[in-house]
């Protein structure tokens, strides 16, 4: 308190004793002190405002130093093979990983946390990034660790390593006693010779001290070479999946000092990684960006049947015909879901079997090896299958429901085609799944968003889905580099719904809302979409008529005012779920009305092949043609329209069947002599071989008229020709 003050109170109380102060000389003193406090309230606040600007500066300056440290190790030249290990590096590549080249930024991946410097890499999935650590393990001198988010991505990784020789082990919570015992001797040890890689999961660091005094005492030995997190993006509360125990790993750096570092994801924005440098306390941390372009991947949206039998139908047809003897995944939104498809799937002759935690671990190993030995088509599963799984044939990848974000998608997308051929990206989208997504993910941090990303990625009638994703990622990536892989490239020459003001619909669409608050009742979307058209409750139709448009336009475009804010979600909570009701959003209307392009429903391409691999197909049938005769000419081009798609054998043919089917059907450019030669051949074979061939040429026949169906595309969705006109009136 300031002497003025205090000499006021003294005043106050003196005058207080006498009992002859006027009250009007109070009023104004009272004024007086109240205004000087204000004063001082008014410094208090300038003097935290001013605290918070310069913590701001200094945490800028705090990224400033540490981005220009990072600059200038990423001058250095890491795509060299210069170092004192290279040799060694490129052995290991070879006899142990069986391979001859590294991708886009391994090498400097693998020469920088070898300098014993921290790295984030960014590559997408399948662009190798284990390597990126399991090699280094192979050469530094003592043990690595990997600390990965789900159990049966490490089982895959060490059952791969161990399959290579290599000394791996992962420690989890259902793991023997003995094994355990063992890691934790080893680790006690240092004996990076009985243990190489081992791979735990982020909670063992936060909530086991037995672990964590065994990796000290390996540590203190100098036997700890590389600390490696998988999926790093999880640390940070931007991305989209955090966990809240990666938020412990910061530790690492403080318990770990010089241990290097290295964190890989396949799904991070410039934010995220930001972020996750603060949280790791990386402080001199080189950042390695692969292209996050899959040039073999096609990408389609289909609409997804609302009902169950046509939907089991349709994902039936495309397994059977056009992925017929092909490997993939189906995507799931539940465990329900997973099951009811592959019982479905089953009951029509689909090798599939499903996938997800509530299954018997036992069980979904087995599931999963049948899948990589290719004894069944497809994994139906929940979205945590495949991650990190190196499977490179896989062809297809269906969403069943689309991913609650565009990171999850391109995750688990990118599962397909790691051989570099041609693979499909099915997405399956219907207007109820948005609300099946939406109040699952409003409570998370950006839940909300990520769910919307997807929707404009299903419902844009203009773009290419490559631009797409590159737009999300910050990436630039112009859409001549789809090369039509994708729905949009591909038809682009056909006609597209036009882009049109979608005003009068809204205005409609908010009219019917407020009748239905005056009527003191609330409207889901597909409520407010069954009264837009009529149906439903009849108390909350208008008197206009409904639109001219087809019921899947109209859902694109309540979609599209709910993610750009025009109308929003609001949730309600019952004792048994959570609902979604639709109101009036923030977002304005301005001068040039709500333009919107609706996409239209295009089929599947029935193509399987690369542009590049029709090109070798046709030089390949073009020399057959000139030394071929004109029958062989007709054997040669029905076999070349099986290939399309029959890319992988599921079921590999027995070799003495093979090679008497080819010789039957060698020598047919003449009738009379082929026909003596096959009674000969025939002579020559066994019963049982006859009836093998006989079957064999028979099922030859049964798939040439398959393929003749297939060329007349997969037909599920309105007709092609069929031009859908949004009314404007």
């Amino acid at each position: 308190m300031s002497s003025e003050a205090e000499s006021d109170c003294r005043e106050v109380e003196a005058e207080d004793t006498d009992g002859r102060e006027d009250v009007v000389d109070l009023d104004t003193r009272l004024r007086a002190i109240n205004k000087e406090i204000e004063g001082i309230d008014q410094e208090i606040k300038l003097l935290y405002k001013r605290r918070k600007t310069l913590e701001d500066l200094k945490e800028k300056l705090r990224i400033q130093k540490v981005q220009h440290r990072s600059n200038e190790l990423a001058k250095k030249d890491w795509d060299t093979e210069g170092f004192s290990w290279s040799r060694e590096v490129r052995r290991v590549l070879r006899d142990v990983f069986h391979m001859r080249e590294f991708r886009s930024q391994q090498l400097p991946a693998i020469n920088a946390v070898l300098s014993k410097h921290d790295v984030l890499l960014l590559a997408p999935t399948g662009g190798g990034k284990s390597l990126c650590y399991q090699l280094p393990a192979l050469v530094a001198e003592g043990m690595t660790m990997i600390i990965s988010p789900l159990i049966s991505l490490m089982e895959d990784q060490v059952w791969a390593l161990k399959k290579n020789g290599i000394k791996a082990e992962y420690l989890s919570a259902t793991m023997d006693k003995e094994t355990s015992n063992d890691v934790h001797k080893h680790l006690r040890e240092g004996d990076h010779e009985s243990l190489r890689l081992l791979y735990i999961t982020p909670e063992r660091i936060s909530k086991s001290n037995r672990f964590m005094a065994a990796l000290q005492k390996c540590y203190n030995l100098k036997k700890l070479a590389l600390i490696a997190i998988d999926e790093v993006h999880c640390c940070s509360q931007w991305g989209h999946d955090y966990r809240p125990d990666y938020k412990l790993l910061s530790v690492l750096k403080k318990m770990f000092p010089d241990v290097p570092i290295l964190g890989v994801t396949a799904t991070a924005t410039a934010k995220v990684i930001g972020d996750v440098q603060k949280m790791l306390n990386l402080r001199e941390c080189l950042i390695f960006n692969a292209p996050f372009n899959r040039p073999n991947l096609y990408y389609h949206v289909l609409e997804k049947p609302a009902d169950k039998e046509e939907m089991y139908e349709l994902l039936a047809d495309l397994l059977k015909r056009k992925y017929r003897n092909m490997s993939g995944i189906i995507y799931t939104f539940s465990v329900k879901d997973t099951e009811e498809i592959s019982t479905q799937l089953l009951q029509q002759d689909v090798k599939v079997h499903p996938y997800h935690a509530y299954l018997d671990p036992k069980q979904r190993s087995k599931t999963h090896q049948k899948w990589m030995r290719n004894e069944i088509q497809a994994v139906v599963a929940t979205i945590a299958f495949g991650m990190g799984i190196d499977k490179p044939d896989v062809r297809f990848v269906i969403h069943h429901t689309m991913s609650k974000s565009m990171e999850n998608f391109y995750q688990e997308s990118g599962r397909a085609g790691r051989d570099g051929k041609r693979a499909d990206c099915i997405l399956l989208y219907r207007f109820q799944d948005v609300f099946r997504l939406s109040t699952m993910s409003f409570q998370e941090y950006e839940g909300l968003s990520n769910v919307y990303s997807m929707v404009k990625y299903c419902i844009n009638g203009k773009s290419c889905r490559r631009l797409l994703i590159s737009r999300h990622f910050a990436e630039v990536w112009d859409d001549t580099h789809c090369n039509r892989l994708c729905d949009r490239c591909f038809y682009r020459d056909r006609v597209h719904l036009p882009e049109q003001d979608i005003s009068t619909h809204y205005q409609t669409l908010l009219a019917i809302l407020r009748r239905a608050d005056t009527l003191q009742t609330k409207l889901t979307a597909l409520k407010l979409v069954d009264a837009w058209y009529h149906k439903g409750s009849p108390k909350n139709r208008l008197e206009t008529p409904p639109p001219l448009l087809d019921r899947y336009i109209g859902e694109q475009i309540v979609a599209f005012l709910i993610i750009n804010d025009y109308l929003k979600e609001e949730f309600q909570y019952n004792p048994y779920t959570t609902l979604s009701y639709i109101a009036k959003g923030e977002a304005i209307v301005g001068d040039e009305g709500i333009r919107f392009q609706p996409a239209r429903v295009l089929r599947v391409p029935t193509d399987t092949l690369t542009t590049a691999e029709q090109n070798e197909q046709r030089v390949t049938q073009g020399t057959k043609r000139k030394s071929d005769s004109s029958g062989h000419k007709r054997k040669a081009q029905s076999e070349s329209g099986q290939a399309n798609g029959d890319t992988i054998s599921i079921a590999s043919r027995e070799s003495s069947v093979s090679s008497a089917v080819s010789k039957s059907s060698s020598n047919n450019t003449n009738v009379n002599d082929s026909e003596k030669k096959r009674r000969k051949h025939e002579r020559q074979l066994s019963k049982s071989e006859q009836l093998l061939v006989k079957k064999e040429l028979l099922n030859r026949s049964i798939q040439e008229k398959d393929v003749q169906e297939d060329n007349q595309e997969v037909l599920f969705v309105p007709n092609e020709e069929e031009v859908i006109v949004i009314d404007e009136t």
